[in-house]
């Protein structure tokens, strides 16, 4: 069963949080690539991706989020996965992603942890 995907983003003091719902895959990855460069990001800050209810992630989606890391990445900001799903967290470890994304439990844990660059 296929799950449409459902994107919503939200502004924090520490960068937007893009929240992903359903699938993420060759059929939604594009609207999803497409939202990135709307994302504003100022050096220092960090987008949060927040995967707690994303059903399934194929290697177009797999593709999207290192499209978001490389937006982030040029506009000197971080990025942070938050709430990975399990199954999509072994897909990570076997093509050896978990050490290019760094993780938070939860997306409200990952804007706690950010830290504001020193002026």
């Amino acid at each position: 069963m296929t799950h449409a995907l459902t994107v919503r983003t939200r502004a924090t003091p520490a960068g937007p949080v893009l929240e992903l719902t359903g699938d993420l895959d060759h059929r939604t990855a594009p609207r999803v690539r497409a939202l990135l460069p709307g994302l504003a990001l100022a050096p220092g800050q960090q987008l949060v991706i927040d995967l707690a209810r994303l059903a399934f992630c194929d290697s177009s989606g797999i593709s999207v989020l290192i499209a978001a890391r490389n937006h982030a990445l040029t506009a000197g900001a971080a990025v942070v996965l938050a709430a990975v799903p399990d199954r999509v967290s072994r897909f990570f470890r076997i093509v050896g992603l978990e050490q290019v994304f760094p993780t938070c439990a939860t997306a409200r844990a990952a804007e706690e942890a950010w830290t504001p660059p020193a002026r």
